[in-house]
């Protein structure tokens, strides 16, 4: 009985040792991590690197998830200070041990990525965003060219019924000009989107981004071609009407053609805005170039993919400006004989 007595006090004096011992050594491992991070928030990531390394191997019997934290740790701190090699070789330790962790895998890959030259670099991030950033551009080409096409005449016929004896007529475009230059372009968008589905109309984000651009810029168009009218000398009208023609074809053959070359310089400068407020249609759930470099940004954390979409906007303020500037050179080459 003694002797049973014995081995049980015996077992039970290991026990408590070894769970003493495992106390000391976590107990250890925490003071080490606290005097890394004091000595990571005073500058000195030299020391702190040489704490951090104190903390044993779970083979040495420390502890696996504190030798991850503290190798991983000190992977950060020497790809801070631009030391790529020992980062890397800081979370190779942990993969020697543990070869499926993921936090040191994507690491290791992060840190093979910094290491590439700056342009090969770039030429890998072109060729992985610009595919999805195309695709996006092309819809934002189709929707700018929809309300190119759309606006100049939605914007003659509200200035035609402005400048109209028929006082309803008038009225109603003069309504048209006040709602939509008075109120917010994003605000019309998510009425037209969000808000008509309340009355029981749901509309497709392309249709509806179509109507919202499509009627503001009219809207806008239409006082830009009412002053352009007005700015004709009136005895023109009296002309054409002393040769015998109505009021209609007064306008469509005397008084609007000489209104193109007055005309050309706020319309691009109205067109050339319409290419960045595009990209307000992101908010509506379509995906075009701004929807599609915010995507992408928000997966890769990239700037790369914001830079690559300022070019293509660029890239179409540019051509667009072109071509705008031959329009207004051939509407007016009269005038340059």
């Amino acid at each position: 009985m003694k002797r049973i007595c014995s081995r049980v006090l015996t077992a039970l004096l290991f026990l408590w040792i070894t769970a003493a011992s495992l106390l000391a050594a976590q107990v250890d491992s925490e003071e080490l991590f606290r005097q890394a991070n004091e000595l990571q928030g005073g500058g000195d990531l030299a020391a702190a690197v040489q704490v951090l390394g104190r903390v044993p191997s779970p083979s040495a019997g420390g502890d696996e998830e504190d030798f991850v934290r503290s190798r991983m740790q000190i992977a950060r701190i020497k790809f801070s200070m631009g030391e790529f090699d020992q980062a890397e070789g800081a979370a190779q330790e942990v993969l020697r041990l543990f070869p499926a962790n993921s936090e040191a895998l994507n690491f290791v890959a992060s840190v093979k990525t910094e290491k590439k030259p700056r342009y090969v670099t770039f030429l890998d991030d072109c060729r992985r965003f610009l595919p999805h950033l195309f695709k996006g551009a092309g819809m934002t080409l189709l929707l700018m060219v929809c309300i190119m096409a759309i606006s100049p005449l939605g914007g003659l016929l509200i200035a035609l019924g402005r400048i109209s004896h028929f006082p309803p007529l008038s009225a109603c475009c003069w309504f048209i000009i006040w709602l939509f230059r008075g109120t917010p372009l994003l605000l019309q968008l998510f009425f037209i989107y969000y808000g008509l589905p309340s009355l029981g109309i749901t509309l497709r984000p392309f249709t509806a981004a179509i109507i919202g651009l499509g009627l503001n810029y009219s809207a806008y168009l239409g006082e830009i071609i009412r002053g352009a009218i007005l700015s004709i000398d009136h005895g023109q009208m009296e002309a054409a009407k002393a040769l015998g023609m109505t009021y209609g074809q007064a306008m469509r053959r005397i008084i609007i053609p000489q209104t193109y070359k007055r005309l050309m310089p706020p319309v691009a400068n109205e067109f050339i805005a319409l290419i960045k407020d595009t990209a307000l249609v992101s908010t509506i759930a379509m995906v075009e170039l701004m929807r599609a470099a915010d995507q992408m940004f928000n997966t890769y954390f990239n700037v790369t993919a914001l830079i690559l979409a300022a070019v293509i906007y660029l890239a179409f303020t540019t051509l667009f400006t072109f071509i705008f500037e031959k329009i207004e050179y051939r509407a007016g080459i009269y005038e340059h004989r």
